[in-house]
Parts: C-alpha cells; sequence; structure tokens
C-alpha cells in the first residue's frame, strides 16, 4: 500500500442554483473531506490508496464509501458506527473561501468543546472575503469554513484570474457527534492506519473530538516501523473552542510529523507566526520536508536531509547501544518511511590503528572514538575488517548533539488559473506532492506536480477534478521556468487534445 489517509469525510448539499441557503429550493448530494479528497486525488494518480474513518450505519454513510470506493481507494478499513451518525453539511459554491465574525469562544459551532444547537454548526455572519486588490496574481485558496476575519486558507500555490461572484457564502455543519468523531485508539485499526508507506493525516481530525485527538498523538508518536507520517495543518479556525489550545495541539502534531504541509495565513493566524516561509521553518525545524504554501505567490519547501533516498524516505540512524527510539539529530520523530532504522556501523579505524597493523603488532587497546564534529557514520563502513583483532574495550561514544544538516530550499512559482470554484485545491495540491515523492521526483518537480493537481480541481466543480494524464502532467512540469511561467489554465485543460493553456503560451 502506498497511502493510508485518516479523517472524516461528510456527505455535502450544494445549492442547485445560486443564492442564501435559505432560498434555494434543492440541493445535489455531493462528497466531502480532506483525508478522503487525497485519496481520491492519489488514486487518480495510479497510487494504491486506504482511506480509513468511520460512518453511520446510514444511507449516507454507504454512499460515502460507496463514491469514495469508485474513485478507486481501498476502504475496506472504514468502520461502521451504529449508534452515531454519518456528518452532513450544506454549502454555497464560496464555502472554501470564507471569513466570518464569530464568538472566539464558541466559534461557529459543532466542534471540540462547542455545543451548537442540534449540532448545527450555522454560517455564523460568514461573508466573502475583501475583493480589493485581486488580479490574475491573486491567492488562490482552499479554505474550509474558517473565521474571524482571519482569512485562514489552506492555499494551493496558484494564481486565481476568475471569480465566483458577489453573493454571500455560507455553510451548515452537522457533525457533532458524528461517527468519525468517535475515532480513538481504541477503536481504530492501528496495523491497517501504519501499512503503508505514508500516512496522511490533517489538523481537522485532532479539531472531532479527545478521542480523535489521543488518536492523531498515538499515530504522530515516535515508533520503531512506522510509515512517513504526512500532516496537513488544516487550521480551521470554527473547529475550535479554545484558540490557545489549538495552536499548540497542531504545532505539537506538526513537530511529530515528517512531512508537513502549512499554508503562510495559518501559521499566522494559529501561530501569530510572520516574516514568511523562513520565520515558519524556524518555528518548525523538526520535519524533514516542510511545504509552505503562499497562495498567488507559490510555494516553498525546506529539506532538511539533501541526502533522502528517491523515494523521499531518510534513514534513521541509531547511536551504538541505542534502543528504537534513538535517533540521528537526537530526534525521536523521524523514522525512515519504510521502517527500517540502519544501525550504526563501527567507524574506520583510525590512524593509531593504521599504524599499529604495519608494525605487526594488534591495534592499542582504549578508545577509538569519534570526534564530536562528525555528523555522521559513512553508509560505505558495513563491517569491521578482518586484521582488527578485537573490539576497545570502551565503547564508542557518538555525542548526543549532532550538527544538523543545512535546508535545501526550493520556491516554485504560482500557475495561473481560470478558477471555477475554490474547492478542494489545497487537498489536490497535497495529493500531486505526495504522489511525485513517491515517484522519487525532486522536490522542484513535487511542488510543480501539486501545482498541476490543483489546477485541475480549481477548474471543475466540486471538491474532485479530473487530473491530467501522468504523461502529460510530466512534460508539462519538465518546462523551464519561463515556459512555466507563461502556463495559463482554464476549464477542460486536463483533457483537451491541445491544451488552452499551450495556445496561450509563446
Amino acid at each position: 500500500m502506498d497511502v493510508v489517509t485518516l479523517g472524516e469525510s461528510m456527505v455535502t448539499f450544494l445549492p442547485s442554483r445560486p443564492g442564501r441557503l435559505a432560498d434555494v429550493p434543492s440541493f445535489d448530494r455531493g462528497i466531502g473531506g480532506a483525508e478522503s479528497n487525497v485519496a481520491c486525488g492519489l488514486a487518480a494518480a495510479g497510487h494504491s490508496v486506504k482511506w480509513v474513518s468511520r460512518v453511520g450505519a446510514d444511507g449516507f454513510g454507504r454512499h460515502l464509501v460507496e463514491r469514495i470506493a469508485a474513485h478507486g481507494v481501498d476502504t475496506s478499513a472504514v468502520r461502521t458506527d451504529p449508534s452515531r451518525p454519518t456528518g452532513i453539511y450544506f454549502r454555497t459554491a464560496g464555502e472554501r473561501a470564507l471569513t466570518a465574525d464569530a464568538d472566539p469562544a464558541r466559534g461557529v459551532g459543532g466542534a471540540r468543546g462547542s455545543r451548537g444547537a442540534d449540532g448545527v454548526r450555522g454560517s455564523g455572519n460568514l461573508r466573502e472575503p475583501d475583493a480589493a486588490g485581486v488580479s490574475d496574481r491573486a491567492g488562490v485558496s482552499d479554505r474550509a469554513g474558517v473565521s474571524d476575519r482571519a482569512g485562514v486558507s489552506d492555499s494551493a500555490g496558484v494564481s486565481d484570474s476568475g471569480a465566483e461572484g458577489d453573493l454571500p457564502a455560507e455553510v451548515a455543519y452537522y457533525r457533532t457527534g458524528s461517527a468519525a468523531s468517535a475515532m480513538s485508539p481504541a477503536n481504530m485499526p492501528g496495523e491497517e492506519i501504519r501499512s503503508g508507506r505514508v500516512l496522511h493525516l490533517s489538523g481537522i481530525t485532532a479539531a472531532l473530538s479527545d478521542d480523535c485527538l489521543a488518536l492523531l498523538r498515538d499515530l504522530t508518536a515516535p515508533r520503531p516501523g512506522r510509515p512517513l507520517v504526512s500532516f496537513d495543518v488544516n487550521y480551521r479556525v470554527d473547529l475550535w473552542h479554545d484558540r490557545a489550545e489549538a495552536a499548540g495541539i497542531l504545532l505539537d502534531l506538526a513537530r511529530g510529523s515528517d512531512l508537513v504541509f502549512v499554508g503562510a495565513d495559518e501559521a499566522e493566524a494559529a501561530w501569530g507566526v510572520t516574516g514568511g516561509p523562513a520565520a515558519i521553518r524556524a518555528t518548525l525545524p523538526e520535519p524533514r520536508l516542510l511545504v509552505v504554501k503562499e497562495g498567488g505567490r507559490g510555494v516553498t519547501v525546506f529539506q532538511r536531509e539533501p541526502h533522502d533516498d528517491a523515494s523521499g524516505e531518510a534513514r534513521a540512524v541509531r547511536r551504538p547501544g541505542a534502543g528504537p527510539a534513538g535517533r540521528f539529530h537526537g530526534s525521536e520523530s523521524h523514522d525512515d518511511a519504510a521502517g527500517e532504522a540502519g544501525a550504526v556501523r563501527r567507524p574506520r579505524a583510525g590512524p593509531a590503528v593504521e599504524k599499529a597493523r604495519a608494525a605487526g603488532g594488534p591495534p592499542a587497546a582504549g578508545r577509538l572514538h569519534v570526534p564530536d564534529t562528525v555528523t555522521h557514520v559513512p553508509d560505505t563502513v558495513t563491517h569491521v575488517p578482518d586484521t582488527v583483532t578485537h573490539v576497545p574495550d570502551t565503547v564508542t561514544h557518538v555525542p548526543d548533539t549532532v550538527t544538523h544538516v543545512p535546508d535545501t530550499v526550493t520556491h516554485v512559482p504560482a500557475l495561473r488559473v481560470d478558477v471555477v470554484a475554490h474547492v478542494g485545491a489545497g487537498d489536490a495540491f497535497a495529493a500531486g506532492f505526495l504522489s511525485a515523492t513517491l515517484r522519487g521526483l525532486p522536490v522542484r518537480d513535487r511542488i510543480r506536480h501539486g501545482h498541476l493537481m490543483a489546477a485541475a480541481v480549481l477548474t471543475a466543480p466540486g471538491d474532485l477534478g479530473v487530473p491530467p494524464a501522468r504523461e502529460y502532467a510530466d512534460r508539462l512540469v519538465a518546462l523551464d521556468d519561463d515556459a512555466w511561467g507563461r502556463l495559463r489554465l482554464g476549464p477542460g485543460w486536463t483533457q483537451a487534445d491541445r491544451a488552452e493553456e499551450e495556445v496561450r503560451t509563446p
């Protein structure tokens, strides 16, 4: 299994025509959920993917499972809860581009610690963000009903050349007490959740209940053999009862993950971090890969270990005598994605030992010392040479504090996109980035594949779009920087015989 995702999905109801929720006569049914969106995107890209969750023993739950499975996702680990319902929500087309005037003490309804009447998470005076200054280089957001004027986005790193109109955006959730909110370490299949090369999680799940938070803490905790943990911060202001609590929880979960996706505006709203990607990296130095999304400016990735193998899965190096928790760089949260930590091998004999050998005698007893300045033990040393007659009595010491390899920083500008709906772009970006990571592509290409997957969703209605064929996407990703900067993608670009953006590119 390539990827396992875990999180709540809900049945969505979209107005059959524009207008206020109070005035719309009928709704079309769909599905929505950050983690299942990522799963569907990865399946469309040709990967084996499993979605893990809980649904109610009702028609909505069956509909969710059937629809997600129809996208090629393995749903065998989805559990049915006989006593709790499947979550549902109603939204207008602008639901993912919302700000709101909400009481921070209660949120907009129905999340951790919130007590909305009948589980309704109301519109909370939701309004569309100020459109002033929006141009063909403005940032496209994938916002899920965030509140308090923060404009928190899950930016996909594409530029918006379209608009959705001037109608107020509304969202009403019915998810309090849902089947998924009861997920916990005790009732979810831990072995199946950890069965993939990558485990993808979201901060949304942590906000649903204390049990869900306990599950995410367990999944991001250091343990031997865990998969590469991918975590999308997905800060949703209206899902949290206490913003200070949210900030600490999301920071802890991100620090325990190997790959983290975060929007620059999310980092500011959740943690008060300003100053751009470098300041966010200073706040989150632990993840091996940190993906910072800045809307229309593009995406910046910090890669802490430039010697990762082709699949982006770095080896953890154990200190001599250390148990499974002993980690290279003194961290306990960075197992490799294959789950096999490389044991530290004995170092090469130093000059004193070589001199003793040349003289025909055994090496002098005592300490075989690794200097404090050594940053790693070479992988090429696989054994102690046969001429060494004994292991020194004094155990070799590798210092607990090891100098970190500097980050490799990669920035890729945003694409220009004629937007149909601001829905699902952040999830699609994550799917594209993870797909390219699994293929062992360079970081620049991973970002570009994320941009293209996001553009496929933004140029189609709904949370899921038709991604470009792999060969076509690879050809676009291989463009030089000037040609990439001239691309402009519109509706239908993924399926056109001669894509429109090629005609419009000089």
